[in-house]
């Protein structure tokens, strides 16, 4: 039986409890592969799960990760003309368990690693790749022509949404939380200042009001959100009527230490953003949400939102942050911090 490393949590509720350890690898079983992990995609809702914030986080003791890239060890049971083989580079997603040097995966869920990409950016496409592409077409319904606001433009996701957003022919206004991001937007995506903004609580409204009027529009076709806080209600009353509000996390509630700092975050919950669906109505706007895990139960609508996804031609997403494997907790932490531009990624 193979001896695998990973980092495994006890149980969610604090990043300390987050421990490297040796463990055994059982032979994979028939429809799965196991796969050498050469990259880890590192996520918020890694470190959501670990402090015990996140819906879906397992119960007792995980291995957190959802998404990486490697080289294809083991492959029982292949059929001839099989799709993958031993000795393939792939990228997959797992429900929880990336975190760690071996795998054993569905196969459903691998597909060979895009021609000219590393391990790290093939560990860097799946989950934001996904997302950007979920929240933009399927749900914002995204359209030549329409103006688009995105959050947390300089992350992950931001960048390769607003490469698909210049690729349909639409129009993107970014928000950072950094002053030092507003550079790396106009040299990674091209946005000119009139298309950007760092956000400030206290003027984040007219500074939207402001770019709207600098490109000639008097409103959000569809506002891709990560963040809620109290920059949702100044977006989501910017959105023209039929307007779609696309809410996947909430950043604002990211606790900056070790441990969930309950009073801050009941005292968040308690102001967060509350809508009235009657006056929806009469606005003619929408608010949808999702969680991007739920797709990891559903085979058939992964390999259809993959697919469409590469069709769209994104460029390779951008790594801006590569760890040693053994360094795991200091990634998670400067993760955490907000710093991060394009994705961090965990090197083994």
């Amino acid at each position: 039986m193979l001896t695998r490393t990973a980092w495994r949590t006890p149980g969610a509720g604090s990043l300390d409890r987050l421990k490297m350890v040796e463990e055994p690898l059982a032979e994979p079983a028939p429809g799965e592969a196991r796969v050498r992990v050469a990259a880890v995609g590192l996520n918020f809702a890694d470190i959501f799960a670990l402090l015990g914030l996140y819906s879906a986080t397992p119960k007792g003791s995980f291995v957190p990760g959802l998404e990486f890239a490697g080289t294809i060890e083991a492959l029982p049971g292949k059929k001839r003309n099989a799709p993958l083989k031993e000795g393939d580079r792939v990228l997959g997603v797992k429900r929880f368990g990336a975190y760690a040097s071996h795998l054993n995966v569905k196969t459903d869920y691998l597909r060979k690693l895009p021609r000219g990409y590393s391990f790290a950016q093939g560990a860097a496409l799946p989950a934001q790749g996904l997302t950007a592409y979920y929240a933009l077409f399927e749900l914002g319904n995204l359209k030549k022509g329409d103006t688009v606001l995105v959050h947390s433009a300089a992350g992950g996701v931001g960048l390769i949404a607003l490469d698909m957003i210049k690729r349909t022919g639409a129009h993107a206004i970014g928000t950072v939380g950094h002053e030092s991001k507003l550079n790396h937007l106009r040299e990674l995506a091209g946005l000119s200042p009139n298309h950007m903004l760092l956000r400030d609580r206290k003027r984040f409204a007219v500074d939207l009001d402001q770019r709207l009027k600098a490109v000639g529009r008097k409103g959000f076709d569809v506002v891709l959100d990560s963040i809620a806080g109290p920059y949702f209600f100044p977006a989501f009353e910017r959105l023209l009527p039929a307007g779609r509000h696309v809410l996947f996390g909430a950043a604002d509630f990211m606790p900056v230490g070790a441990r969930p700092n309950y009073l801050r975050l009941g005292w968040q919950y308690l102001r967060r953003p509350r809508l009235d669906p009657v006056q929806m109505i009469s606005e003619n706007r929408s608010v949808l949400a999702f969680n991007l895990i739920w797709m990891w139960d559903r085979v058939e609508l992964f390999a259809r939102f993959y697919d469409a996804m590469l069709r769209l031609k994104p460029h390779a997403p951008h790594v801006g942050h590569q760890y040693p494997f053994a360094q795991t907790p200091s990634a998670l932490r400067f993760f955490q911090s907000g710093r991060s531009v394009g994705k961090v990624v965990l090197e083994l």
